[in-house]
């Protein structure tokens, strides 16, 4: 009986402990996993950042260029440098390779919309960087909130197709078109029915700051080092003789417009200030020309869906710019300083025939108080247009072109003339001179015309092919004589007849997108 019930306690025992053993052994629940979910609030590509009410796109592109008789960017040789020159060490192609990226995030909020944006550009450039170099570009990063864009960000003054031109070049001149942003603090009223104004204050260095020339000294020649230093910085505006050192002022700038389903149709103005530096070349406090105001003002217009076919497009734009005349040359060609444009081709001087000119906000001159000039602004203008037509969904054709110029006035190309014919051009006085033979004007007209043809055969992968004709209108006249290294490849005392000068260059892309 004894054993009997030890056996039974002892099976009971055993069942017991198998039973919390199992228990042991059965899954918890565990905490459900947190998927990533599709966010429909703001287009396609969005998510929603797990745990958060944030929605995110990233995305970006690889970009693969090659330019021909032309530099960076698909831009004609009009720049001055060895191209310019048609020196024979003048690179015959150029490429480039670029990864883009770019995070864009929404939160809703009670306030409306919460958004940061941020673009960035990873180049590889023949003859810029070295083997296994680079370049870093930021072109946006702003935030929007209630109305307010603050930060790097398309100018208010640029219609809403400032990155959708139908073109390869960055070097095609169209108006203002700052592709690569330019910080800013602006306020938006939306009114309904697609139309909304903008008022903003905008940095104008270096984008929308032309430069200003002191003509009692030395400034920079046509064919001149692209860039001087000031204060450790180099930039687009540091060139040799810019008097206008410094941002003072920002530019103010307003916009209406209106987007609907057949289009787009914009206007907007501007104000510039402009401003000198010291009358003395060592820049002591001995006084300096008074600042004046320069402004701007745009229309633009853009026809979707036109009856030539599904996706066709039209726009035109036109700018008329008072002592502001990055609003009329902009864009991201200006690499050489004072907007420069230099042309060697065929003639009867000894090196052939030329055309330079400059793109300024004004001129002036004195080496003191006594002496000194009012600044002098200059006037430019623009028009532009392009058609773009889709042959099928996978083929189009682009057909574009522009005019655009500045004028210095009398008293402007006085300045000019008397110092060209002085020779204060280049490092010192004799780097560049007419001698007295220059009778004409600075003023400079650039005229263009090109086409490109897109092919996609799979979606965001494009090929495109472009071709673009430039030619450079002068006023000056005389016979130019160059310095001993002023101009790459050629000697002392070269000859150059004054003459308008025609560009052919081209272009080729592979563009996948993601």
């Amino acid at each position: 009986m004894k054993m009997v019930k030890s056996l039974v306690l002892g099976t009971a025992a055993g069942i017991v402990a198998l039973s919390g053993a199992q228990a042991a052994d059965l899954p918890v629940k565990a905490k459900a996993v947190e998927y990533v979910k599709v966010c429909s609030l703001y287009g396609a590509g969005f998510y929603y950042i797990p745990g958060t009410d944030t929605c995110l796109r990233i995305g970006g592109a690889f970009r693969l260029d090659t330019t021909f008789n032309g530099n960076l960017y698909d831009g004609p040789y009009w720049q001055g440098g060895a191209g310019g020159a048609n020196a024979y060490n003048r690179n015959y192609y150029v490429t480039r390779e670029r990864l883009n990226l770019f995070v864009d995030t929404r939160t809703a909020t009670e306030w409306g919309v919460l958004r940061t944006y941020a673009n960035l550009q990873f180049d590889f450039t023949q003859g810029r960087e070295n083997i296994a170099g680079g370049f870093t570009e930021v072109d946006f990063v702003f935030i929007q909130f209630a109305g307010f864009t603050l930060g790097k960000a398309v100018s208010e003054f640029d219609p809403q197709w400032a990155l959708a031109k139908p073109s390869i070049s960055s070097n095609y001149l169209s108006g203002s078109n700052n592709a690569t942003g330019i910080p800013q603090i602006a306020y938006t009223w939306q009114f309904g029915n697609g139309v909304s104004g903008t008022l903003s204050l905008e940095d104008g260095v270096p984008y929308r700051t032309a430069g200003v020339l002191n003509t009692s000294f030395p400034f920079i020649a046509p064919f001149g080092a692209s860039n001087v230093a000031f204060g450790g910085v180099n930039g687009t505006n540091s060139f040799l003789g810019n008097a206008q050192l410094g941002a003072h002022v920002p530019d103010i700038v307003g916009n209406l417009r209106v987007d609907q389903a057949w289009g787009t149709l914009h206007f907007a103005a501007a104000a510039h200030e402009v401003h000198g530096t010291y009358y003395t070349a060592t820049n002591s406090d001995s006084g300096h020309p008074g600042s004046a105001w320069g402004w701007a003002a745009t229309g633009a217009l853009e026809l979707k869906n036109l009856p030539t076919g599904v996706g066709d497009s039209f726009k035109i734009e036109g700018t008329y710019a008072h002592g502001a005349a990055k609003y009329v040359f902009g864009g991201t060609w200006d690499s050489a300083g004072a907007g420069r444009f230099a042309k060697i081709g065929s003639g009867t001087g000894t090196g052939g025939s030329m055309a330079f000119g400059y793109v300024l906000d004004g001129v002036y001159a004195g080496t003191s108080d006594a002496l000194g000039t009012n600044i002098q602004l200059s006037d430019a203008w623009d028009v532009s247009a392009s058609f773009e037509h889709y042959w099928n969904p996978a083929w189009r054709t682009s057909l574009f072109g522009g005019y655009s110029a500045i004028k210095y006035g009398s008293a402007g190309n006085a300045l000019l003339v008397a110092a060209s014919n002085a020779g204060l051009f280049g490092a010192a006085p004799g780097a560049g001179t007419f001698g007295g033979t220059n009778t004409g004007s600075f003023d400079f007209s650039v005229a263009q015309i090109g086409s490109r043809t897109a092919w996609t055969p799979v979606k965001n992968l494009t090929l495109s092919a472009e071709v673009m004709w430039t030619r450079l209108h002068q006023n000056q006249n005389g016979v130019y004589t160059a310095a001993a290294g002023s101009i790459p490849g050629v000697g002392a005392a070269t000859t150059y007849q004054m003459k308008d000068q025609s560009i052919w260059n081209g272009g080729v892309q592979l563009l996948r997108s993601f």
